[in-house]
């Protein structure tokens, strides 16, 4: 049986693993040159991937070159990653009451999907590529709706335990006065 200490141990491992993995994600576009490069090496070269990352690698090269202030909207992305982290603070102290900050992520990953399509359409982004980035949705939406469940049953569990000592307590009062 679940208890209220279980379930909430529960979702803070559910939300520091998601907090993790949204700032590591986050953390690679701060070295994306040099990933590309490495990237290059491990990938064999008789594959397409292989293309488009050789030529995501010479256009940030170039980029970083000639014009190294456009990479600056990538430390942007990078930090907007950590100050998302951020707010599951809110979840991991009060579940409960910040169980909104989980509907926002979850409403986030969703948005990937959309995200990726029409602005993948726009750029020019071969199809397997943006589905590895709607795989960040679906790898995000998992832990989050893991946490909602819990979330929602803390919640019973919570009024279970507010009623009861309701319960207890107007149980002392009627002795003190008898």
């Amino acid at each position: 049986m679940e208890t209220i200490y279980s379930l909430k141990a529960s979702i803070r491992r559910w939300i520091v693993f998601f907090v993790i993995t949204l700032i590591l994600s986050g953390a690679t576009a701060f070295a994306l040159e040099s990933e590309l490069a490495w990237l290059c090496t491990v990938i064999p070269k008789d594959i397409h991937l292989f293309f488009f990352i050789q030529k995501c690698y010479v256009a940030i090269k170039d980029m970083n070159a000639q014009y190294p202030f456009l990479a600056y909207g990538y430390d942007w992305l990078a930090f907007a990653h950590i100050v998302i982290a951020v707010a599951f603070i809110g979840p991991y102290r009060d579940p409960v009451k910040n169980i909104w900050i989980i509907q926002f992520g979850c409403i986030a990953c969703i948005l990937i999907w959309p995200t990726a399509f029409i602005a993948g359409h726009v750029r020019q982004i071969p199809l397997y590529w943006k589905l590895i980035d709607c795989s960040f949705g679906v790898i995000g939406l998992v832990p989050l709706l893991i946490c909602y469940k819990k979330i929602k049953r803390l919640e019973v569990l919570e009024n279970i335990e507010n009623q009861t000592n309701l319960y207890d307590y107007s149980k002392r009062e009627i002795q003190v006065f008898n």
